[in-house]
């Protein structure tokens, strides 16, 4: 059950950095609400340099329910940001608003109850997925494949505020 995403083109920084000098200034005046999380919807999604067809894929995801976080709205497109820190520009219609985390760091405990009480549920490895719910005084509720409990908001990307 680990995270797996596959990067296609290795060029993550000049992309990032490309895809941010694309971006005029009124094109943020439509970034109202922004930054939010989202997930990659399809099992496979491009994000690209730039906000256009036109523009070349600087990664492939392979799997549905990828977290992201969004950093600009451009018309159809967002600018995005995954849980390596790579930036890029995606079609609104490949992602989805479900609210989806990775765990990051080390193997972290999944506990029964809300506040991190009650008895460990399960130990989640660094790069699993799940999708997340509630997130309150340091816990969210987190849910990986069918398998519910509550794990540490601070172990999770896609947690919290964005």
């Amino acid at each position: 059950m680990t995270m797996r995403y596959v990067r296609a083109i290795s060029s993550g920084i000049a992309s990032a950095a490309l895809a941010a000098a694309v971006v005029p200034a009124s094109a943020q005046d439509a970034d109202e609400g922004v930054p939010y999380w989202v997930s990659t919807r399809k099992d496979t999604a491009n994000m690209r340099v730039g906000p256009g067809r036109e523009y070349r894929i600087s990664w492939t995801y392979t799997r549905k329910g990828v977290p992201m976080k969004v950093l600009r709205v451009m018309g159809g497109w967002r600018l995005v940001e995954d849980p390596d820190g790579a930036r890029g520009w995606m079609l609104a219609q490949f992602l989805s608003r479900d609210h989806t985390g990775v765990v990051k760091g080390s193997i972290t405990a999944m506990r029964e109850n809300k506040d991190g009480t009650g008895r460990l549920l399960w130990r989640v490895a660094p790069g699993v997925m799940g999708k997340i719910g509630d997130c309150k005084a340091g816990w969210c509720s987190f849910d990986v494949d069918g398998r519910k409990g509550y794990i540490k908001a601070a172990t999770v990307w896609g947690a919290g505020q964005p």
